[in-house]
């Protein structure tokens, strides 16, 4: 499974703070995804983090 962060990021990290190994914060100060595939071992995490991003900015790719 991918996923992608969308325009709706504001940058408040909490994707990164759930699944730092599928999420960092970019340059422009947005979360953005670093893995094509994510990993089982990264799968829960990766999930919690889309379902808790408070503004729906993380979507499957």
């Amino acid at each position: 499974m991918k996923y992608q962060v969308n325009e709706n990021c504001i940058g408040c990290g909490l994707c990164i703070g759930i699944c730092p190994n599928v999420f960092q914060m970019s340059d422009e100060g947005v979360a953005k995804a670093v893995v094509d595939e994510v990993s089982e071992e990264n799968m829960a995490d990766a999930g919690e983090a889309a379902q808790s991003c408070p503004v729906a900015a993380i979507e499957e790719a």
